[in-house]
């Protein structure tokens, strides 16, 4: 089992994951996160931490295009490994559908941010 971001993290990107993920596995998009599913120890931490609920066990059905998912970005995103402010548009995108096709940006986290 592993952990996989989903999206509603999307235009979110709250990061009160990062700060208590044990193995750093946790990588930075322009406005998303992902988890690295070859190195999250499956310890569970991160995902009661998500205030908007998108952090999932791949065990949950559906999961399965979510863990390539984040297995792509993880590759190609730099690793993020303390906390920082949420996007501007959390509180107001928190919980709506459809964010992967309207929102998702592939770049990773500029290096100022």
């Amino acid at each position: 089992m592993t952990f996989v971001v989903t999206d509603n993290c999307i235009a979110c990107k709250y990061t009160d994951c990062v700060s208590v993920c044990p193995v750093d596995c946790f990588y930075e998009g322009e406005n998303m996160l992902v988890i690295d599913p070859v190195e999250c120890i499956d310890c569970g931490v991160c995902e009661p931490e998500c205030p908007a609920d998108a952090i999932r066990a791949d065990t949950e059905e559906g999961m399965e295009p979510w863990v390539a998912f984040n297995e792509k970005y993880a590759k190609i995103w730099p690793v993020i490994t303390e906390a920082k402010d949420p996007l501007p548009t959390a509180d107001a995108l928190d919980g709506q559908t459809g964010k992967l096709d309207s929102h998702f940006s592939e770049n990773p986290a500029s290096a100022a941010a």
